[in-house]
């Protein structure tokens, strides 16, 4: 299970990064967010929420990681990807702007998380 929690970890900071590069692309070239480009960001948060599940599930197995901050790091992570639920504008292209800032920050959180588990 430790091996799926990193093999997981590694696809989070994949995907994080490759949807907030589409979020920016569609940003930048003034279109919608598109069908493709929310599923991607959808993919990140479920990513993200697997991951925790995971390290959840090991944490219940009694293994815990050796740096106690990479727990700070991968909730911080998961709370980075669902703030713009809440706290998005109403405004479409902004929205989609901070979707995919939120990831990006979640994507350089889950590097920090990854790097404090190895």
């Amino acid at each position: 299970m430790l091996t799926t929690h990193h093999v997981t970890g590694f696809l989070v900071i994949v995907v994080c990064v490759a949807s907030a590069t589409a979020a920016f692309v569609a940003y930048r070239r003034r279109a919608g967010a598109g069908r493709f480009v929310a599923q991607l960001l959808a993919l990140a948060q479920t990513v993200l929420v697997a991951q925790v599940a995971l390290g959840l599930l090991l944490l219940g197995r009694h293994r815990r990681a050796a740096d106690h901050l990479h727990y700070l790091y991968g909730a911080l992570a998961l709370l980075a990807t669902l703030a713009p639920w809440l706290y998005a504008p109403d405004d479409p292209r902004r929205r989609l702007a901070w979707f995919g800032a939120a990831t990006l920050v979640a994507a350089a959180l889950a590097v920090r998380a990854y790097m404090t588990a190895t």
